[in-house]
């Protein structure tokens, strides 16, 4: 035997009974197709992958992978198109981060969802396009409940409580930390900066500009005001600083965020594309439950002889080969894979339909190699380990939804539960709830708004806050790196090589096996990820 180690394997410490050795390592495990050799349907927690040799440090893991056929991202992160997971400040984060975000349908109007993919792509490092502002007739208890829920610690004040709003003056923690309890009920306006005492910027200036004035004057925050004298956005100068903290954020060629945006299979889609393409959306993700219809083909290949070069397009869902086959004849530039897996949607137990979702992932993901096709794992990610579980199957990406509902990024306003918890709305598309919002979601299921019986397909339910996507989205990305660590590759494309070649094994988990991985045999613990 050679001094030389193969990736995965352990070094050999000793010559002696090599070849036996040798036998002992070849049984070790399973390798990715005895695995699914039995043709049942597994799922991420039904395996774990075997470790490997390190001899590399965390940080030198790259991640970089591709999303479609020609667009690549840092990290392998995918947001999911609901309404309450991304719209343009999930989406914002998400690409920030290397990943990105694909703006939900569920919108009233095409125009509603154009306006959240401008957004994205008219943003700037640094650049806080949505603050959450105040009145001046609020009072300063309005003022506590915001700084209480979003953490800011400098409020502009603008006559309509929002952005767009003419600027009045500025509030921040200085103004009220000493003013007592007792004075809550006093107004924003007899304690605000007023304008006049303002330091302001005007729309349009640049990064390096807004840095040296924050740094001239000695100023924590600098309101953006156009010709009207309306704020249009806000710079931090802590987020400045941060700005120089997303070294691998997800740039298309023209150097803006990239970012996704969903449709459905309905005619009026066609409308939908054309005003998506024409602001400059990255991708296009066509949003169905079961991607193998005669509609969404007819939509795909409709895109792809109206637009030659973009946008790329992602299509599903499917869970079978013969789903596939079908999407990536008529054009698919990547395909979503799952069908019932996510921790929302009741597909199989109602529709009896769907599979497991690591069997599917493996499947398909076998088959659109071949043909030069990235897949994007949609649903069944419970934590970090499915996410590098997911990829170990061959995906290219990773899309969430439930792992991110709870951020505080995610659509939608937390709420105090029963227990104390603080919480936030999180709905399946095919819930009843997001059918009758509007009719995306039903188009998603193949129904029609006007059908008198809805066969629901998701539920409703309630997400516990994670925080900002600024501190989960780096726990997760090095939670992969770490992962691929004790696997023992560098990046995704040894990742894949070594699990076709074998050189990377897997183990069934029986139920027993399961029970023992997680937290088990303890009085109480508090489980802290980050």
């Amino acid at each position: 035997m050679s001094g030389k180690v193969a990736n995965g394997a352990l070094p050999n410490g000793s010559g002696e009974h090599e070849g036996a050795e040798d036998m002992d390592l070849m049984d070790d495990g399973q390798t990715i197709h005895e695995l699914f050799d039995g043709k049942i349907g597994l799922t991420y927690n039904d395996f774990n992958i075997l470790p490997g040799y390190i001899d590399f440090a965390v940080h030198s893991v790259d991640l970089t992978t591709h999303l479609t056929r020609r667009i690549k991202l840092k990290a392998p992160l995918v947001s999911s198109p609901m309404d309450t997971v991304t719209e343009s400040e999930m989406a914002i984060a998400m690409a920030l981060h290397g990943g990105i975000g694909i703006i939900h349908s569920n919108f009233a109007t095409v125009q509603d969802q154009v306006n959240e993919v401008q957004k994205v792509k008219r943003y700037k490092q640094g650049f806080i396009s949505r603050p959450q502002c105040i009145k001046p007739t609020d009072t300063i208890r309005d003022l506590m409940r915001i700084k209480a829920q979003f953490g800011f610690t400098g409020t502009p004040v603008t006559d309509t409580g929002n952005v767009g709003g003419k600027l009045l003056g500025l509030v921040t923690s200085r103004d009220v930390d000493f003013i007592s309890e007792k004075r809550w009920g006093d107004l924003i306006k007899d304690v605000m900066v007023p304008i006049e005492k303002l330091i302001t910027a005007e729309e349009g200036t640049t990064l390096s500009h807004a840095y040296e004035t924050l740094e001239k004057e000695k100023k924590g925050k600098l309101p953006i005001v156009n010709k009207k004298g309306e704020l249009t956005s806000l710079i931090a100068r802590t987020d400045l600083k941060k700005a120089r903290d997303f070294p691998h954020s997800s740039y298309d060629e023209v150097g803006q965020l990239r970012v996704g945006a969903a449709i459905s299979t309905r005619e009026t889609s066609r409308e939908a594309v054309r005003a998506l393409v024409a602001v400059g959306v990255d991708v296009i993700v066509i949003d169905s439950s079961q991607g193998a219809s005669l509609y969404q083909i007819e939509l795909l290949k409709w895109i792809k002889s109206e637009f030659k070069e973009s946008p790329q397009i992602i299509a599903g869902n499917v869970v079978t080969v013969a789903q596939a086959k079908m999407l990536i004849d008529a054009g698919a530039d990547g395909i979503r894979v799952g069908m019932g897996s996510g921790s929302i949607c009741i597909t199989q137990e109602i529709m009896a339909v769907g599979r497991a979702q690591g069997t599917a992932v493996y499947q398909v993901s076998k088959y659109a190699r071949s043909r030069g096709v990235p897949v994007i794992a949609d649903g069944g990610i419970r934590d970090v380990g499915y996410i590098t579980k997911a990829l170990s199957l061959g995906a290219s990406c990773v899309m969430m939804g439930g792992l991110l509902a709870g951020t505080t990024e995610a659509p939608g306003e937390y709420f105090w539960g029963p227990s104390g918890v603080r919480l936030k709305k999180y709905r399946g598309m095919g819930s009843l709830d997001a059918m009758e919002a509007h009719t995306s979601s039903n188009d998603r299921y193949f129904q029609n708004e006007s059908d008198a019986i809805k066969v629901a397909q998701g539920v409703t339910a309630t997400m516990r806050d994670r925080g900002s996507i600024h501190k989960y989205v780096p726990y997760l990305v090095r939670g992969i790196q770490h992962g691929f660590q004790d696997i023992g590759v560098k990046d995704l494309f040894t990742l894949h090589a070594n699990v076709l070649n074998g050189s990377v094994k897997f183990e069934r988990r029986s139920p027993n096996a399961q029970l023992e991985g997680g937290v088990h045999s303890l009085h109480s613990y508090d489980k802290r990820l980050f």
